[in-house]
């Protein structure tokens, strides 16, 4: 039987979280009473902690438990694309395990899926326990995006939310290496919505989202649905080129009509450096971009998949998938 909606967790050493996640939300797919029922489909994104064999205990003692355990780290992005191309759910929801996103808050998000909607994505009024930089940060990325992209990616948003199965089929046509996913449900259109809440806490346990990782899903998320980078680099190669132009008319200038032209090696260096600084800049945005194309070019499985209680690879020791 086709479950009414699978709940997909990404874990990445959340030992301290998973017993209180998998509780609460058995609490809230309880109380939605659906007809065809739900499972928890928990994506081991290569932990270092006892997260696999929390969650293996939980399969033992709940059916509605399903786990993927991946054969290394991928990333998050990568985890939560295990979960669409095998959770077998008829709506899925997308929540972390660190119990900042509510669990509660699933109730009004697939009340407003109901409705007619195809994606329903949870909209941040407040953020508890974070940094003011991350605050920040996270702020400023989420409004040049907006400002820079060809499309509509809501501000105050994570992947915290319900979206239909026609909208998970559309992502595992998508054949990306570097996800992101927040930025291809925008992408995919449809009728899309949202529901306000305030964002707690962690738990417990640390954060596995370093700003190491939040540069490199910035980057992914600028370079997949925007071109605007490649065309700072066109307008600062023209930029410089410009001012390189009026700098050789006013040295010529200095030296035949003012002759009061002093050679010096400063005004050589600040030349070098500047035209250097520039050109460097502009071939490491190419570069971001060409990294990217080569990984889709390689096209190796996006995952590799070491054990699973999901029915649908009859838990074979691995696989892998092309999606």
């Amino acid at each position: 039987m086709t479950p009414d909606i699978s709940v997909i967790i990404p874990i990445y050493n959340e030992g301290s979280n998973i017993n209180m996640l998998h509780s609460r939300l058995s609490t809230v797919m309880q109380g939605l009473a659906l007809p065809n029922g739900f499972e928890f489909v928990f994506v081991n994104d290569g932990s270092k902690d006892n997260s696999l064999f929390l969650v293996r205990s939980l399969a033992d003692a709940d059916p509605m438990v399903r786990y993927i355990d991946l054969s290394r780290n991928f990333g998050h992005q990568i985890a939560v694309s295990a979960g669409l191309d095998l959770a077998r759910g008829k709506a899925v929801v997308i929540i972390d395990a660190d119990l900042q996103d509510p669990p509660e808050l699933i109730v009004p998000l697939y009340h407003k899926l109901k409705e007619g909607y195809e994606v329903v994505y949870a909209k941040r009024r407040s953020r508890e326990g974070e940094s003011v930089a991350k605050k920040f940060t996270a702020k400023l990325f989420y409004r040049i995006l907006a400002r820079i992209t060809n499309i509509e990616i809501p501000v105050d948003t994570g992947d915290f939310r319900i979206i239909s199965r026609k909208v998970v089929e559309a992502l595992r046509q998508m054949p990306e290496q570097n996800k992101f996913l927040r930025g291809q449900i925008s992408w995919i259109g449809y009728r899309q919505t949202f529901v306000e809440y305030d964002r707690s806490e962690r738990a417990g346990g640390e954060t596995g989202y370093t700003y190491r990782k939040m540069i490199r899903l910035a980057l992914d998320g600028i370079t997949a649905f925007s071109d605007a980078p490649l065309k700072a680099a066109t307008l600062m190669g023209f930029g410089v080129s410009i001012i390189a132009f009026f700098v050789m008319l006013y040295t010529l200038y200095s030296k035949f009509i003012l002759h009061d032209y002093q050679p010096g090696w400063p005004s050589l260096m600040i030349s070098i450096l500047f035209l250097g600084g520039v050109q460097l800049v502009a071939v490491g945005i190419i570069g971001e971009y060409v990294s990217r194309l080569s990984a889709n070019v390689r096209r190796r499985p996006l995952y590799l998949i070491a054990d699973t209680n999901l029915p649908q690879i009859d838990n074979s020791p691995i696989e892998s998938t092309n999606y």
